[in-house]
């Protein structure tokens, strides 16, 4: 009887799990949308490089978190080519796609108006090795001033960024963007305008290039008109700029002192005018002879 107990007991016990563990199912069946078929790389795979079935694989993935773009048969991607390098497992979509009819390689990549020149760099040039495919650069010239109309300045030295934001292609004969690790080439593919490489052109015929590596997150543009030799020695504004003046306090005011006016002195009288001379009569003669005296007159 205790034993007809316990094989119920456990039949129930099993019963209850295998129920429980059908209504677990069927909850996140019903909150995942069901399930989906999603090609996914079956290697890491880089950009401009032709897909084929072996490289891809389909896993199943939730329907509520499907992305966009995405393929659920990997024979919709046999020929297509990548323009851009994806890793083991990631999703391809459209957006990592060249149009359809594109051949493999680097051409395949360059976006539409775009063409990509190549620039013979050094360490220093370069980067250290830093700009890698992905990255945005400024390209600087360094050459010397050649002006007819400025005498002065003919000749002096001077550097001047010329293009802004240029995308790096490729470094050397590698186009993989997957790399964080600095590498030292003697080559960089950049993606300019038909314009800017025409400049970009007549820049390193005239002088060295320099590349200077910027934020990818920024886009603002760099108002600037060169610097020169001058420009280099010049005195800093702020440095040669007259100090502060430095607040004195105001002195202290005097002591009045009580000054008494003394009485005017009497002025001394002014000297009597001589008398006019009296001026001889003409008219008259005094005749003097001996004692006595007479005058005749004229």
């Amino acid at each position: 009887m205790k034993n007809t107990r316990a094989i119920i007991v456990l039949v129930l016990a099993v019963l209850a799990g295998l129920a429980a563990v059908v209504m677990a199912a069927k909850w996140l069946n019903q909150r995942g949308g069901g399930g989906a078929q999603l090609v996914v790389a079956a290697r890491d795979l880089n950009l401009g490089q032709p897909l084929e079935a072996t490289a891809l694989t389909s896993v199943s993935w939730s329907a509520a978190v499907l992305p966009d773009g995405g393929f659920r048969d990997p024979k919709e991607l046999e020929g297509r080519v990548l323009k851009t390098a994806v890793t083991r497992g990631e999703p391809i979509l459209e957006s990592k796609l060249a149009a359809k009819g594109s051949k493999g390689g680097l051409s395949a990549v360059i976006g539409a108006g775009k063409r990509a020149i190549t620039v013979k760099v050094n360490e220093v040039v370069g980067v250290a090795g830093f700009a890698l495919p992905g990255s945005h650069v400024d390209v600087m010239v360094h050459t010397t001033v050649d002006d007819e109309s400025n005498k002065r300045n003919q000749g002096a030295a001077m550097s001047k960024i010329v293009l802004e934001r240029i995308l790096v292609l490729a470094i050397a004969q590698e186009a993989s963007r997957d790399e964080t690790k600095p590498k030292v080439v003697s080559a960089v593919t950049l993606e300019v305008t038909p314009d800017q490489a025409e400049l970009l052109d007549v820049a390193r015929s005239v002088g060295s290039l320099s590349l200077v590596l910027r934020n990818q997150l920024d886009t603002q543009p760099t108002h600037s008109m060169g610097m020169s030799k001058s420009d280099l020695f010049t005195t800093n504004p702020a440095a040669s700029a007259p100090p502060a003046p430095v607040a004195v306090a105001p002195p202290k005011a005097a002591p009045v002192r009580r000054v008494v006016a003394a009485a005017p002195r009497p002025e001394p009288p002014k000297p009597a005018a001589p008398p006019p001379e009296a001026k001889p009569d003409l008219t008259k003669i005094e005749v003097i002879r001996g004692v006595s005296r007479s005058t005749v007159e004229m």
